[in-house]
């Protein structure tokens, strides 16, 4: 008898339970700002270069340890039998022969035509050249941030404006529908009526279509999951006109000295210039250190075998010159290779300022176009809704037909869009032409 009051508590429990989390469920609304932070944190092609940067640093760390000594410790243990020579007493013997040999061996570069010191230098340049690397891929992953949350942003403002045609269309097919039921108007114009509320829809789906997927491009961008929900924040409406203050060169300046890319094509140029060096010290003798102590047991002695490891211990202390003669024009060839690519890498770094020009270039025509383009649109996106409201009010009277207000009615959305897609445009090119220059992106 007591079992139905608490099955029916615990299914409230449960019930409610499973209501709490989806009444705490928020959709996180993320900023610009929030955005960038966050992928130059999680984004996995930063996360590459960085892992770069730190297999040079490890290299540079070993190119380091070049110049420290070796050690190596050895053992053998031998057999041989008939004639043959103590390989402890070098005596000739005709026995079997049991035989140990242990010692410890070492060897120090002293000089080896100032190799070592150039790969040292060489990995300190590969490391700030990665640095750089880094921060390139930082400013990329930013880029691309800024022109998929622009897109998003547009397609959220579109979405707005597509739905409020389309109430409007809804409103017109209404009035079309009462006066066809009136007689005062064809069914043709009520068809055209219902065609226009058709074609505004889809509108609307388009653009929710193209905001998801945006989204879902910026949710890429930060490494997030494609099923966490995400919104963005809206600008303020004094973002919408931003006027260019500097003229082109001085930007294209600004940004040589600014954007990493051009200062990892400098540091490259000398990552190959180690390069000859390195192979130009293969021509020169390498001196080094070397030094061992061992000691040994045969069988053939019959002395113990802790006394012939003391009567055995030898050590020696040695110097190792290398001069090189010929080696089959290895040398020779490396160094060609490398002063080939200090010139290709010279070709890259006018490459890289090139194409740096073209894109400061290209922002700065966008955006100065993009300024009258907004102006015009704005002026244009007034008329147009002032005479769709006009057309309105003529179709409401009788005095306009359903041709004639479809045809305000698009030509109003036209200028609609036009003023959208010129300013985001403008807001794109204005905020990279301040990033290259090395200011911040803000919105």
């Amino acid at each position: 008898m007591k079992i139905y009051p608490l099955f029916a508590f615990l299914f409230g429990m449960l019930f409610l339970s499973a209501q709490e989390p989806a009444g705490d469920q928020t959709t996180k609304v993320w900023s610009l700002q929030e955005c960038i932070a966050y992928a130059i944190e999680n984004n996995i092609t930063v996360k590459d270069a960085v892992l770069r940067k730190s297999s040079a640093e490890v290299n540079y760390d070993q190119s380091k340890s070049s110049r420290l000594p070796n050690l190596f410790g050895n053992v053998s243990q031998n057999f041989s039998n008939g004639n043959s020579i103590d390989p402890i007493t070098s005596d000739y013997v005709t026995d079997q022969i049991y035989s140990s040999n242990i010692g410890v061996s070492t060897s120090m570069p002293l000089y080896q035509g100032g190799q070592i010191n150039n790969r040292i230098k060489q990995g300190q340049l590969l490391i700030e050249q990665n640095s750089f690397l880094v921060e390139e891929a930082q400013n990329s992953i930013i880029v691309s941030i800024l022109e998929a949350y622009l897109q998003a942003l547009y397609n959220k403002e579109q979405i707005i404006v597509t739905q409020n045609n389309l109430e409007a269309s809804e409103k017109e097919v209404s009035r079309a529908k009462a006066r066809l039921d009136a007689g005062s108007i064809a069914l043709m114009d009520f068809t055209e009526a219902q065609s226009q509320a058709a074609t505004n829809k889809y509108d609307v789906i388009a653009a929710k279509n193209n905001y998801e997927q945006y989204i879902l491009t910026l949710k890429q961008l930060l490494e997030l999951d494609p099923e966490e929900t995400m919104d963005i924040e809206t600008i303020g409406k004094d973002k919408e006109l931003t006027y260019l203050e500097s003229d082109k060169l001085n930007i294209y300046y600004k940004a040589l000295d600014y954007l990493p890319e051009v200062s990892a094509s400098n540091v490259n140029v000398s990552v190959f210039e180690k390069d000859l060096a390195i192979a130009k010290g293969a021509y020169l003798p390498s001196l080094s250190l070397v030094g061992s102590v061992g000691s040994g047991y045969t069988s053939i002695s019959d002395t113990d075998f802790t006394n012939q490891l003391n009567v055995n211990f030898n050590q020696k202390l040695g110097l190792s010159l290398s001069v090189p003669i010929f080696n089959r024009n290895q040398t020779k060839a490396a160094v060609k290779n490398a002063k080939i690519n200090i010139e290709k890498a010279e070709i890259e770094k006018q490459r890289t300022e090139k194409e740096v020009y073209k894109k400061v270039d290209t922002a700065w025509r966008h955006s100065m176009s993009s300024q009258e383009q907004l102006m015009a649109s704005t002026a244009s996106q007034e008329s147009a809704a002032e005479s769709y409201k006009l057309a309105k009010k003529k179709y409401e009277l009788g005095a306009l037909s359903t041709t004639d207000l479809i045809i305000s009615q698009n030509t109003y959305i036209n200028a609609q869009q036009n003023y959208l897609q010129a300013k985001y445009l403008n807001i794109l090119y204005h905020q990279l032409l301040q990033f290259y220059q090395g200011n911040d992106i803000k919105l």
